[in-house]
């Protein structure tokens, strides 16, 4: 069911470093990704798979994790993401793809967690040092990157009233806590 899928597709920031994923995996879930709609279909996203921990370890240290968790580094050795899916805007196809982004983004997470894997959309990218360490060529945009593998965090969403912090936490336990308005909160009568 849909709404299963959504609720289980949670932004995970710590994974099993021992749970691969192949290339093949990466493909399908870009394949998915691909059926989408595109604005003008003009379908200007491209993607570079990474699921080889050599060029994993290129591209970990060019990413921001979790921008509230101000004393969080990102994910510790073993708890890194096995694979990860590079998006491109091809600005010689169009200079930018806002909606295409967000909905191919969306589709591969759907596409993942459907295979038991999670992952996190992160746009927080030292880009330049990206494009150096992995040959980007500068008609690519860097614009997203979604780090995938087996999630060992339990991810919890708490519905909040109006005016509540919004700002996801971490328990003692490592618990995340992710905070949503209602639903009433977020309908104008």
């Amino acid at each position: 069911m849909l709404k299963d899928l959504v609720f289980r597709n949670r932004s995970y920031r710590r994974f099993d470093e021992t749970a691969t994923i192949s290339q093949e995996t990466l493909k399908e879930l870009v394949g998915l990704a691909r059926l989408t709609a595109s604005a003008a279909n003009r379908q200007p996203l491209k993607y570079l798979l990474s699921w080889e921990p050599q060029k994993n370890g290129l591209i970990f240290p060019h990413l921001a994790w979790a921008g509230y968790l101000k004393d969080w580094p990102g994910p510790a050795a073993g708890e890194r993401p096995t694979a990860y899916i590079v998006m491109l805007v091809d600005t010689e196809i169009s200079p930018a793809a806002a909606y295409d982004l967000g909905i191919a983004g969306q589709t591969i997470l759907l596409g993942a967690t459907e295979k038991g894997l999670g992952g996190c959309m992160v746009a927080s990218i030292k880009k330049e040092g990206m494009r150096e360490s992995l040959g980007i060529a500068e008609q690519y945009d860097i614009v997203m990157v979604i780090a995938l593998g087996k999630p060992i965090e339990k991810v919890f969403i708490e519905e909040v009233k109006t005016g509540e912090e919004i700002r996801y936490w971490r328990d003692p336990q490592g618990g995340h806590h992710v905070p949503k308005r209602s639903l009433e909160d977020i309908i104008i009568a």
